[in-house]
């Protein structure tokens, strides 16, 4: 029998966001955009409540980091998603101010007896079960790698080898990736080695934590927004014309080379013209790899610093290789601009936001250094990728339950069809029980 028809959007969002088309756009500028748009009246806005939460800043576990920068904003997606227990709930009617006088600007919905709320109720009696000791094993890792980087780094400047520095540029990477299982948890030390190479871990926290994870390949998607026009995924002929669409077949690996720079001259651009510093102290981590390197040879400063640009660049070509191919740009997917239900449940728009790389899966090292296990990072993020393997018993199950399905791939589909999607211009339609025979081109 066929279903009734559903009605459709090519957004999830009521309005377009403030300053999203400014060129040299920044996480604060976000920031600034979503008080204006997200009708949370100054404070934090969850689901349609208004909460004062200024007195518990300095007694949030995660750290004041989180609610810090998101005063004035619609905080649900980032609450629903970094909270499997019931504790934050609870202590919410306490805060509360009022009831919101306006709707929310994003539509995905948190229905109790939908598949997202459903499944974390699922998730949460199976997390407090498990064994923890496997996060030994990621720390592990990470710090394996870190140690890696520097020695390779050290074994450039002796031998003057450029295997070494590619070896140090590849260490760089898999510990900058492996950071970023840590920077989604509560502040610790390994979060900030993501700021190794000119990135910062503050401003990812925003871009990928609060942007990229809750309004997946959507207009609030900063990055997507963050490599126009130069690369855009976006399925919209207006955006694209045909020599963006292909010829970023072409310049794309050379912008692959330039992301670690990159971060550096936004902040640049955003100190000289428009006179604000968004620069910390921390971000001086960036320089510790350099000085290193000049301490074990200071004879030749300049041939440290030729050696140390080589490994960054390399770094950074792998990071966009790996991060650009991880999970999200095939035609398969949904990107803003296609035909979605509209008030979609959170968790169903994220797992047709999502498509897993399969060769990663079953191994740690991979899927820390690789952005693995993709899909269910992004509906329990907070969670450590180690831990992630035990949860998929009681996903499939509840994928089952509500006829939905996580999808994979092989790391070169995802290459292959990151490169489609930069050229396709058509939009497509995705109703949930209609999913294969529409997405899949």
């Amino acid at each position: 029998n066929d279903k009734p028809a559903i009605k459709t959007t090519t957004t999830i969002t009521n309005k377009y966001p403030t300053f999203r088309n400014e060129p040299f756009g920044t996480v604060y500028r976000w920031l600034q955009g979503k008080r204006v748009d997200d009708n949370a009246e100054g404070l934090w806005r969850i689901h349609d409540g208004i909460y004062d939460l200024t007195d518990f800043i300095d007694k949030h576990p995660g750290g004041k980091f989180w609610l810090e920068y998101t005063r004035g904003t619609d905080i649900t997606e980032a609450f629903e998603t970094h909270h499997i227990t019931e504790k934050a709930e609870n202590l919410l009617p306490k805060f509360k101010v009022r009831d919101a006088e306006k709707p929310r600007t994003v539509k995905l919905t948190f229905h109790n007896d939908g598949f997202y709320r459903t499944l974390k109720r699922n998730v949460r009696e199976v997390y407090k079960d498990l064994d923890k000791s496997p996060i030994r094993q990621s720390k592990l890792i990470h710090d394996s790698l870190l140690v890696m980087t520097f020695i390779c780094a050290f074994l450039t400047v002796k031998t003057h080898s450029l295997i070494f520095a590619t070896l140090s540029g590849l260490f760089l990477t898999w510990t900058i990736i492996s950071a970023h299982n840590f920077f989604h948890q509560r502040d610790n030390w390994r979060m900030y080695t993501f700021n190794l190479a000119f990135f910062s871990y503050r401003e990812w926290r925003i871009s990928h934590a609060m942007s990229h994870h809750l309004y997946t390949n959507s207009v609030l998607d900063l990055e997507m927004s963050f490599f126009e026009p130069f690369l855009s995924w976006l399925p919209d002929p207006k955006r694209k014309n045909l020599f963006k669409r292909y010829g970023s077949w072409i310049y794309g690996p050379i912008i692959y080379t330039l992301l670690y720079k990159a971060e550096l001259l936004k902040r640049f651009v955003n100190l000289v013209f428009r006179g604000k510093n968004t620069m910390y102290k921390d971000e001086l981590i960036s320089l510790i790899l350099p000085i290193f390197m000049i301490t074990c040879d200071s004879s030749n400063i300049f041939l440290m610093l030729k050696y140390w640009i080589i490994i960054v660049t390399i770094g950074s070509f792998i990071f966009s290789l790996i991060g650009l191919n991880a999970a999200h740009h095939t035609p398969d997917i949904v990107h803003a601009g296609d035909h979605i239900p509209e008030n979609v449940d959170f968790g169903i728009y994220q797992l047709e936001t999502v498509m897993d790389r399969s060769d990663t899966r079953g191994s740690l090292f991979l899927v820390l250094t690789h952005f693995g296990d993709h899909g269910l990072h992004h509906l329990f993020p907070t969670i450590d990728h180690s831990l992630l393997p035990k949860l998929y018993p009681v996903f499939w199950k509840t994928c089952e339950q509500f006829n939905a399905t996580l999808r994979d791939c092989s790391f070169l589909h995802h290459i292959i069809g990151q490169n489609l999607q930069l050229a396709r211009i058509e939009p497509k339609e995705y109703v949930p029980f209609k999913k294969s025979k529409n997405l899949v081109s």
